[in-house]
């Protein structure tokens, strides 16, 4: 019987260690929306399939980027810090300017290097993509989600108000005179929804600056630069479509699902949404997409939303773990997967090969719209300081009036200029 007991004992020993061996480090990762968990975890999934060494657990997700930004601040003063969290590219700047004094971020040179420097990076990213988490001449993140803002819009609803959807409209003028012909159908329906007002971020109002061809930031990088001409033509193209384009001003959700529901003629939103918009309106009504129009059609741009996956993990062992996972979820496989779970756009230009998502775009012209206005796509840079949240939802509130009507364009330039310049020098 103790014979039995001690073959037991050293077979359960044995077992013990051999999982130990599967799962030699834990690496922790953030990433902000919620509702991105299951590509999140389908990435992890695969990774440890292939590194069953490292185990990825997640922390609970922000609502958002701004969200989990100001964790992030609040947990590198507690020393609580994830090992690798995926920032929002126009946060990234600041996070970097205050985690680098503190040694709380890594920098990725000396990982590159390994991998073969710049030869690896330039067959792997666009330059486009690898800027998008270059800070101060360093790389700080791998580029994993990248989106540009399009046009969604129903084809039926359209077709019966009399537009065309083989001959769309080309510039803000035409969309807007569409607009307000599905506005006129009656019956509850929007014609546009340009939801800045309500957005969780200020992507949509760096849309208006860049696709104009202007700069949003002075070059001494402290104060604003759409202080005239360009950020009074943006109001005005903001207010334009509840004045003239048939939109009606409702919350964030809320104008999702009322496109969702057919009652929208057509919405400006992330190519991330042409999945989850295509499968909450199969058998309701035909989506169709449209690249984002510029006014400038020389220097127009369009602002890169997105996230980067930053090293934040404190010793060796898991940075080099936490390295293994950035470079395997921005590389053409993880990238498949990212790409097919959310409908971003790939950062990794060798994830476009035929069996990876070549055949996927080609088969699904409204996912890969983004790719079409990729010559357009430009940094979304943030703000210098730490007020950058807190500058948003000012801006938020006075853009919001302007759309209603509740202050004029010129009144609430001046406003948001002085707020926002105020804000950066704190």
């Amino acid at each position: 019987m103790n014979r039995l007991l001690g073959v037991a004992a050293v077979t359960a020993s044995l077992a013990f260690a051999a999982a130990s061996a599967q799962a030699e480090v834990t690496i922790e990762v953030m990433h902000p929306w919620p509702g991105h968990n299951h590509f999140h975890e389908a990435e992890a999934k695969a990774f440890m399939e292939k590194h069953p060494d490292i185990k990825v657990v997640f922390r609970a997700s922000p609502e958002s980027y701004d969200a989990g930004h100001q964790a992030i601040i609040r947990d590198s003063m507690t020393g609580n810090l994830p090992d690798v969290y995926h920032s929002g590219y126009h946060l990234l700047p600041a996070m970097v300017r205050v985690l680098e004094p503190k040694g709380q971020i890594v920098d990725l040179k000396p990982f590159i290097d390994k991998e073969g420097g710049q030869g690896w990076l330039d067959d792997n990213f666009n330059p486009a993509m690898i800027n998008l988490t270059t800070v101060d001449g360093k790389i700080w993140g791998m580029p994993f989600n990248a989106s540009t803002p399009i046009v969604f819009y129903n084809k039926e609803l359209i077709e019966k108000a009399g537009g065309d959807t083989a001959h769309l409209p080309t510039d803000w003028d035409g969309w807007l005179a569409l607009g307000a012909k599905v506005a006129a159908l009656g019956g509850g329906v929007t014609g546009a929804s340009y939801t800045i007002d309500v957005w969780p971020d200020d992507w949509l109002w760096r849309a208006l600056i860049s696709q104009q061809g202007q700069p949003f930031m002075n070059e001494d990088g402290k104060t604003v630069a759409w202080n005239g001409d360009s950020g009074r033509a943006a109001l005005e193209l903001a207010r334009r479509f509840v004045a003239e384009g048939g939109m009606k001003q409702m919350e964030f959700d809320q104008a999702r699902q009322q496109f969702v529901a057919g009652l929208t003629g057509f919405t400006v939103q992330s190519v991330n949404s042409a999945r989850s918009f295509e499968e909450m309106t199969a058998g309701k009504f035909t989506v169709g997409t449209a690249v984002f129009p510029v006014t400038n059609k020389e220097a127009g741009k369009v602002p890169t939303g997105g996230n980067g996956a930053l090293i934040l993990a404190k010793d060796a062992e898991k940075q080099a773990a936490a390295w293994e996972y950035v470079k395997f979820i921005s590389s053409p496989e993880g990238q498949k997967i990212a790409v097919l779970g959310s409908g971003y756009m790939p950062t990794n230009q060798k994830a476009m090969a035929p069996e990876l998502l070549g055949d996927f775009y080609a088969s699904h012209p409204n996912w890969r719209t983004s790719l079409d206005q990729i010559d357009r796509a430009a940094p979304w840079a943030g703000y210098p300081g730490t007020n950058a949240v807190e500058i948003w939802r000012t801006q938020r509130d006075l853009i919001a009036e302007v759309m209603s009507g509740d202050l004029s364009v010129d009144d609430g330039l001046a406003e948001m200029v002085n707020a926002t310049d105020d804000l950066i020098a704190k």
